[in-house]
């Protein structure tokens, strides 16, 4: 979809960046020339991810383990970040957590996991590397990635679909508040893909079969 070599000079951070959609994005960006900082609770995670796409694209890719959700280890990130490559100039914020079950089902920790996860770490990476990027007058982006029901809402999902919600709100108020720092900022909402990761924790056993779109086609 872009010529080769349109993210050279690039340096781009995604969160969640070790498995799934993170994984498939970062091997993109390597590919048009970018460098790439991949980040995740789980370091050999990352580390195998990293050697995996390097060796596919031989760009330079930097892996961090940090939980998003605590703004001190964020703010690690980011000084890891500017110490190995001297920028950053995309912020795609995908990690996530989900659960599919009836609201009535889930304790009130569930809803907090999702929220710090989602929604909190969200928010932490893009305060942190927002202030970075307006104190020293560096133009950036800042790519959100949410589902469509943060729009619609919808059931079994909730705390995910509140989560969601709250990162299309702060895309939408961050566009307008800090468009004068030069920091542009979109969201997408990608639908469903089949990952063998997130298939096998969220729909375990006989339910895979049960949400299967493929049967619901008439």
């Amino acid at each position: 979809m872009l010529k080769e070599g349109s993210l050279e000079g690039k340096v781009i951070l995604i969160t969640g960046g070790g498995t799934g959609l993170g994984k498939a994005m970062g091997k993109y960006f390597l590919e048009l020339g970018a460098k790439l900082i991949i980040t995740s609770r789980k370091l050999k995670v990352l580390q195998k991810t990293t050697e995996e796409i390097f060796n596919v694209t031989k760009n330079e890719v930097f892996p961090f383990a940090c939980d998003v959700s605590d703004f001190k280890q964020v703010e690690g990130l980011l000084k890891a970040s500017i110490e190995k490559f001297g920028k950053v100039d995309v912020l795609v914020n995908n990690a996530a957590g989900n659960f599919i079950s009836p609201t009535e089902r889930l304790s009130n920790k569930a809803f907090d996991t999702i929220i710090n996860i989602v929604l909190k770490g969200t928010y932490n990476c893009t305060l942190a590397f927002g202030k970075y990027w307006i104190e020293n007058k560096q133009k950036a982006t800042v790519l959100n990635i949410v589902t469509t029901y943060a729009w619609t809402g919808s059931a079994f999902v909730v705390p995910s679909a509140a989560a969601k919600a709250g990162v299309l709100a702060i895309t939408r108020s961050l566009s307008v508040e800090w468009a004068k720092y030069g920091i542009r900022f979109n969201a997408i909402a990608p639908g469903l893909f089949p990952t063998k990761g997130a298939w096998e924790r969220l729909l375990p056993g006989d339910l895979q079969n049960k949400f299967d779109l493929k049967k619901k086609i008439p």
